[in-house]
């Protein structure tokens, strides 16, 4: 059968037999894969923790008639014991790794694997708070995948702004004339802040307000909950409390997900599925010898 090598970053696990995992990997060539690890489980796997949930490695698989067998794994990114060690970390990655997990497909998706490789990376080395760098992770993401908002000009016709209505239906703010009733308006700080989150402005966006973060989080999710169709599972388990320029709490949005009290670490589930520059283009880049994709837009 052929063999492939690819860079990858882990997404889920699934127990397999008695000693075994399904591996659930998002690569740089080869899209999303579904692949076996055999004695992952054991206390002396040849593979030890290089192939759990948001660890970033090198990896080479034979193809199998419906899941590939990963037959060696080297270490690229070992952000795993730095994001799983802090809650408000771990909350947020798992975020993270859902939504790319329900982005993605077995087409390639460089800018996908980028993208999240540089959120990751972000997270394990505490540049910024992981609730803003779960919302820029959530905006850009989507936007990737077509699905860009729009915080300045309306979405609909193209009016130059600002606007401040939005809608998630309709792809952003939205102008007086068109704005379906009802439609919740938002505070030109929490616009504002959206924005940088959007383009990568982390000295605006690290300028906000508790008011502007909370009011932009439920924004973001109930972007996400109307374009993925539900809403993502583990972003109720987001720890917005935890850092000390995190949130500390949602106020309402009409329209956004309602989220609950984020649980103990023990309860959230362990496995669970949940860089782009100003252009909006990633650019090819190595994990560990290039500024991240959250790094680039701060950057340049």
């Amino acid at each position: 059968m052929p063999t492939y090598r690819d860079d990858v970053v882990v997404l889920r696990t699934h127990k397999l037999g008695e000693a075994d995992r399904i591996v659930t990997m998002l690569s740089r060539r080869h899209g999303k894969i579904r692949a076996v690890a055999k004695g992952v489980r054991r206390t002396a796997s040849r593979f030890g923790s290089r192939l759990e949930p948001f660890m970033v490695a090198d990896v080479q698989c034979y193809e199998g008639r419906s899941l590939d067998i990963v037959q060696q794994a080297e270490s690229i990114g070992a952000y795993g014991a730095d994001i799983v060690g802090d809650y408000a970390r771990y909350t947020a990655a798992t975020a993270m790794v859902e939504t790319a997990d329900r982005l993605t497909d077995h087409d390639a998706g460089l800018q996908h694997y980028l993208l999240l490789v540089g959120a990751l990376r972000s997270l394990a080395r505490g540049e910024h708070s992981p609730a803003l760098t779960l919302d820029s992770y959530l905006l850009r993401a989507l936007s990737i995948a077509g699905w860009a908002p729009s915080f300045v000009d309306c979405a609909v016709t193209g009016a130059s702004g600002p606007h401040t209505a939005f809608s998630p239906q309709l792809g952003g703010v939205v102008a007086d004339a068109v704005a379906p009733p009802g439609t919740p308006r938002l505070d030109v700080a929490t616009l504002s802040l959206l924005g940088a989150l959007l383009a990568g402005d982390w000295d605006a966006a690290e300028d906000s307000d508790d008011r502007a973060r909370g009011q932009a989080s439920g924004v973001v999710a109930a972007y996400v909950q109307y374009h993925l169709e539900r809403g993502l599972r583990s972003i109720a388990h987001v720890d917005r409390s935890a850092h000390p320029t995190a949130v500390g709490r949602r106020p309402q949005y009409s329209g956004a997900s309602t989220s609950s009290p984020a649980p103990t670490a023990s309860s959230a589930p362990s496995t669970a599925a949940p860089g782009v520059g100003n252009s909006g283009v990633a650019t090819e880049s190595t994990p560990e010898s290039t500024p991240t994709a959250l790094e680039l837009d701060h950057n340049a």
